[in-house]
C-alpha cells in the first residue's frame, strides 16, 4: 500500500538534486570504481596523477608519498604548484575550484596541460569529497597557501600561512579517507602502493618518486627513479626470464601530435606480456596504439625474413602469436584528447594512435633489425619454432575442446560429475591424489558437486611449450571438465562450473600443487580467476577430541581459542592433519566440502597489478634461481605453518 502512495506522489519534488559534492559520497562507485581496498588505494592515484601530470608537463621532478601514522596520506611534489589567483568565472580561487567543483580543472582547454591522466577533472575533489578532511597547501609566489575541507566542506577561506623562495614552488595534499565511504577497509597497504608508484615511475622517465611508511612498526621507504624509462620497464619484468638477446629493442618518435614510446625484448619462456597505456593510464584491453603496435611487429618480422631468405616464397608467413612468444612489451601513447571505449578507460579508441604507433614502431625496428642481424636471426628463428609446435599444438587442442551435449561421454574417464546441469548451481574439486579423490567421491554431494582427481604434481606450463602443455593428461582433463577452451577458444559462457576448488594437503607439497594449479589458470584461463570462479579449499590443520566430542581447528589461533574453552588436560587428543588422506569421508565433508561448514578461500586478481603478477609467477615458476632465492629472503618473515 506504502508503495502505491508513493507512486501516486511521483511529481516534481521527488527529484533531488545533490548539490556540490553530494553525488560523490551518494554514488561514490560511479567515480572510483568500488568502496573496497581497490577504490581506497584509487584515491592516492587520483592525487599523484595530478603530480605527473606536472611532471609530464615538465615542470615536476620529485613526488613524495607518505602514509602518515594516522593512516592519512600526504602527496608533496616540486610542480608550479595548483593556482591560488582568483577564478572569474565563479569569483573564487581557483585551489578552491579544483577541490570542490567537479570537472573543474587545467585538463580541458589544452592552455594547463597538453596532455594529461587525470582527464575528466574529477579527481582532486572526488578524494576531497570521499574524505573525513583534506587539506592542501601550495607554495606559489614567494607564499605557502593553505585551505582545509571537511568531508568536501570549505573549513575557511584560503590563507597564507608563511612564506619561501620565490623559485620554491608546489603542493602538498593531505587526507584522510572517511570511514562512513570505505566502511570494508580504511587500512592503506604499502606494497599495492608501491606496485603503482613503481609504474608510474617507470613510464614516467626522470621523475623520482619517494614512497614512505611512518606508521609504527610497519616504517620503511622505497625511492623509484628511472632514467631509461620504459626500457628499465621491460628489463624490470625480465628480470627472472633468461633474455634472448642482451639489447632491449626501443622506438620513440611523434606522429600526427602522438607521442610514441615503444619499448620490447624478447626472452626464452613462451608466455607473451604486452602492457599498455595511455597517458600513464593502464589499458587492459588495449586498443589502437596496442593493434598498431602489433600490426608493425609482424609485418616487419615477416618483411625481414623473406627479405633474408629465413623463410621462402612458399613458406607460410609468421603469425603475430608466433612472432610475439616469448616477448616482453611496453606500449606507451600520449596523446591530447584520448578516446577511451567504456566507462573505466580500459580500451582506447582514437585511430589516429594506430597510424602512429604503425609507422614509427615499423620504421625504427626495420632499422634496428638490419644493424642487428643476430638479434633478428635469434627472434626470427625462435619464432619458426613456435609456429611448428603451434601446429602440433592445434591438433592438440582438437582433442580438447568441449564436445556437444551429444558427445558428453567424451569428459575425462575420472571425473566424478555431479548431476546437476546449472553451471550456477556446481562445483568442481580438483583433489590431489587418487585416495583423498576417493574420499570426496565418497563425501560429496553428488547433486552438486564434481570431483576431479590428478595423479601427483602437473606440468609446470611456465618451463613449457603449448603443444607439450596440451599433451599433458592431467591438463587435458581440466581444460575439457571445465568446457571454456584455452586461449583464442576461451569462452567463459561455456564454464560448466562457477566454482572451480583446489584441494590440496596443508603441506609443502600441497601449496607446491595448489601453485602450479594456478600458474595454468593464470596463464591459460585468467578470466576464471578474474571473474571470481578459482577457490583454495581450506582443510583443518587440527582435530581436537576429548570425551567423545570433536572440535576442528583450522589454524593455530582456533586451536589455542578451543583448548582454552575445553581445558587443557590430558584426556585431550590432538592430531595435526598432514594430509587430506587422514580424514574418512564423513570428515573430509564436514570440514572441507559441506557449503555450510567449509571455509574456501577465494583467488582474486587485480587487473592494477597485472605486470606485478607476471613478474612473481615468472620468478617463483621459471628456470632462474637468484630471483627466487631473492623472493623467498624477502617473504620469509610472513610465512606460517612452515613443514620442515
Amino acid at each position: 500500500m506504502a508503495d502505491q502512495n508513493a507512486e501516486k506522489n511521483y511529481g516534481g519534488d521527488q527529484i533531488q538534486v545533490l548539490e556540490g559534492l553530494e553525488a560523490v559520497r551518494k554514488r561514490p562507485g560511479m567515480y572510483i570504481g568500488s568502496t573496497s581496498g581497490r577504490g581506497l588505494h584509487h584515491l592516492v592515484y587520483e592525487i599523484v596523477d595530478n603530480a605527473i601530470d606536472e611532471a609530464l608537463a615538465g615542470f615536476c621532478t620529485h613526488i613524495e608519498v607518505m602514509i602518515n601514522k594516522d593512516n592519512s596520506i600526504t602527496v608533496i611534489d616540486n610542480g608550479r604548484g595548483v593556482p591560488v589567483d582568483i577564478n572569474h568565472k565563479t569569483g573564487r580561487p581557483a585551489i578552491e575550484v579544483v577541490y570542490t567543483v567537479l570537472h573543474a580543472g587545467g585538463k580541458f582547454g589544452g592552455g594547463g596541460y597538453k596532455v594529461s591522466g587525470g582527464l575528466h577533472g574529477v579527481g582532486a575533489s572526488v578524494v576531497n569529497a570521499l574524505s573525513e578532511w583534506l587539506e592542501v597547501q601550495v607554495k606559489r609566489n614567494g607564499h605557502i597557501y593553505q585551505q582545509r575541507y571537511e568531508r568536501g566542506k570549505i573549513c575557511y577561506d584560503l590563507k597564507i600561512v608563511g612564506d619561501c623562495d620565490i623559485e620554491d614552488t608546489g603542493t602538498q595534499v593531505t587526507f584522510l579517507p572517511d570511514s562512513e565511504i570505505f566502511q570494508e577497509t580504511t587500512v592503506f597497504e604499502f606494497d599495492i602502493l608501491m606496485h603503482r608508484l613503481r609504474e608510474m615511475a617507470f613510464l614516467t622517465k626522470g621523475i623520482k618518486i619517494t614512497l614512505t611508511d611512518l606508521r609504527e612498526g610497519l616504517e620503511q621507504q622505497k625511492v623509484f627513479h628511472y632514467e631509461g624509462g620504459i626500457k628499465e620497464f621491460v628489463q624490470y619484468l625480465n628480470k627472472s626470464k633468461e633474455p634472448l638477446y642482451s639489447q632491449i629493442i626501443y622506438c620513440e618518435g611523434v606522429k600526427d601530435n602522438v607521442q610514441v614510446e615503444v619499448a620490447f625484448q624478447h626472452n626464452d619462456g613462451y608466455n607473451e606480456v604486452v602492457d599498455s597505456f595511455v597517458n600513464n593510464i593502464k589499458t587492459p584491453e588495449g586498443g589502437t596504439h596496442l593493434t598498431g603496435f602489433r600490426n608493425s611487429l609482424t609485418k616487419t618480422f615477416n618483411d625481414y625474413a623473406r627479405k633474408n631468405k629465413i623463410l621462402k616464397d612458399s613458406d607460410q608467413g609468421l603469425s603475430g602469436d608466433d612472432i610475439r612468444e616469448g616477448l616482453t612489451a611496453i606500449v606507451s601513447v600520449k596523446i591530447e584528447d584520448p578516446q577511451f571505449e567504456g566507462q573505466t578507460k580500459q580500451k582506447l579508441g582514437n585511430t589516429v594512435a594506430r597510424g602512429a604507433v604503425d609507422s614509427i614502431v615499423s620504421e625504427q625496428l626495420t632499422y634496428f633489425l638490419e644493424q642487428n642481424p643476430a638479434v633478428a636471426k635469434s627472434i626470427c628463428e625462435k619464432s619458426l619454432l613456435a609456429q611448428r609446435a603451434r601446429e602440433a599444438a592445434r591438433k592438440a587442442r582438437d582433442l580438447t575442446r568441449r564436445k556437444t551435449a551429444l558427445e558428453s561421454t567424451s569428459l575425462p574417464g575420472k571425473l566424478a560429475d555431479c548431476s546437476d546441469k546449472d553451471p550456477k548451481n556446481c562445483e568442481i574439486y580438483i583433489v590431489e591424489g587418487d585416495s583423498a579423490g576417493g574420499s570426496a567421491k565418497t563425501a560429496r554431494s553428488r547433486a552438486t558437486q564434481a570431483i576431479l582427481p590428478l595423479r601427483g604434481k602437473i606440468l609446470n606450463v611456465e618451463k613449457a611449450r603449448l603443444d607439450r602443455i596440451l599433451g599433458n593428461a592431467e591438463i587435458k582433463a581440466m581444460i575439457t571438465a571445465f568446457g571454456t577452451g584455452i586461449h583464442e577458444d576461451f569462452d567463459i559462457s561455456k564454464l560448466r562450473y562457477h566454482k572451480i576448488i583446489i584441494m590440496t594437503d596443508a603441506d609443502v607439497d600441497g601449496a607446491h600443487i595448489a601453485t602450479l594449479l594456478l600458474t595454468f589458470l593464470y596463464r591459460f584461463m585468467p578470466d576464471l580467476i578474474r571473474e571470481g570462479h578459482v577457490y583454495l579449499a581450506q582443510p583443518p590443520l587440527y582435530k581436537v577430541e576429548k570425551n567423545k566430542k570433536v572440535w576442528y581447528a583450522y589454524n593455530d589461533d582456533e586451536l589455542n581459542a578451543i583448548m582454552t574453552e575445553i581445558g587443557r588436560d590430558q584426556n585431550n587428543k590432538v592430531q595435526r592433519y598432514k594430509g587430506l588422506g587422514e580424514m574418512d569421508a564423513e570428515q573430509l565433508w564436514e570440514t572441507t566440502m559441506d557449503p555450510h561448514k567449509r571455509v574456501l578461500l577465494r583467488v582474486n586478481m587485480n587487473e592494477d597489478d597485472d605486470s606485478e603478477l607476471d613478474v612473481t609467477f615468472s620468478t617463483l615458476m621459471g628456470d632462474k634461481v637468484e630471483p627466487r632465492r631473492d623472493f623467498i629472503e624477502a617473504n620469509a618473515k610472513f610465512v606460517k605453518n612452515l613443514d620442515i
